[in-house]
């Protein structure tokens, strides 16, 4: 039995691809290029660029356009690619979503204003601002962990009548307030915590946005192929197995981004020696 999932505008299994930098700290374009087409190789069926694993608080403007453009020139046309572009300035978010599109992105994505707080009808008017400024496709990115503002569900629902509002990155932890989303809307949605990869994608999400995947991108994908294909018990086997290497990227007390770049060179070492 193959089992028919709702759409996935931007592919199943993304990647939140790291951001590679220099010795001397500058973006390394040519870094960025060789892991974009080593993840798509690698069963990555779309890229995640300038998210949380991509560092992006710390990035400029210009290096944000800049890897864009680096991995566009990289993976043509095979992949989607997705800019995060979220700030706490919705002015700003407008102009990184222009220059995104510019770069040749083909959605942003985009947090709740952080730090401020907003309630929910400003955090909205301010996806609606964002959506409004490009003709990017928009996926809002659900992390109150890291804003400290959560996008609610009822406000989602709202939200969802947007033309250009398509998706979430779901990194809510709030599994009832997800399937009331999937419900009752045709929202793409992208578990975004590599746990809860499997978890979401049985009750309908399109796919994941998996930090993870730096590290093993076939595995991530695998576990999704094996749902589809109606081998659940394949698919829970695979996503157990993933629970040890998640554990250590995701759960020992450092970023994700720490570890999938200490894994990445790692391999890179082997690699030369």
């Amino acid at each position: 039995m193959t089992i028919t999932h709702r759409r996935s505008p931007f592919g199943r299994a993304l990647c939140a691809m790291i951001t590679p930098f220099t010795e001397e700290g500058a973006l390394d374009r040519a870094g960025a290029a060789e892991l974009a087409a080593h993840l798509v190789a690698e069963g990555c069926d779309g890229l995640v660029l300038n998210g949380t694993t991509g560092e992006s608080p710390t990035t400029t403007d210009a290096e944000k356009a800049e890897l864009i453009t680096a991995v566009r020139e990289a993976v043509g046309a095979r992949v989607p690619l997705i800019a995060g572009i979220g700030t706490a300035d919705t002015r700003h978010t407008a102009e990184l979503a222009l220059a995104a599109e510019k770069a040749g992105a083909d959605a942003v994505l985009v947090v709740a204003p952080y730090y401020s707080r907003p309630p929910q009808e400003a955090v909205a008017a301010h996806f609606r601002a964002v959506a409004d400024a490009s003709g990017l496709p928009v996926l809002l990115y659900d992390i109150p962990g890291r804003t400290g503002t959560r996008i609610e569900p009822e406000t989602i629902l709202r939200l969802a009548e947007h033309p250009r509002i398509v998706g979430v990155k779901d990194c809510s932890y709030d599994l009832l307030g997800t399937q009331k989303v999937l419900a009752r809307t045709d929202l793409a949605y992208y578990a975004g915590c590599d746990e809860q990869n499997l978890a979401l994608y049985a009750v309908g999400a399109a796919g994941c946005v998996s930090t993870v995947a730096n590290a093993a991108p076939r595995h991530i994908a695998a576990v999704l192929d094996a749902f589809d294909a109606g081998d659940t018990a394949r698919a829970t086997r695979l996503q157990l197995r993933a629970t040890p290497l998640i554990e250590a990227m995701m759960d020992s007390g450092l970023p994700g981004t720490v570890t999938a770049k200490a894994l990445l060179a790692r391999h890179a070492e082997l690699t030369r020696s």
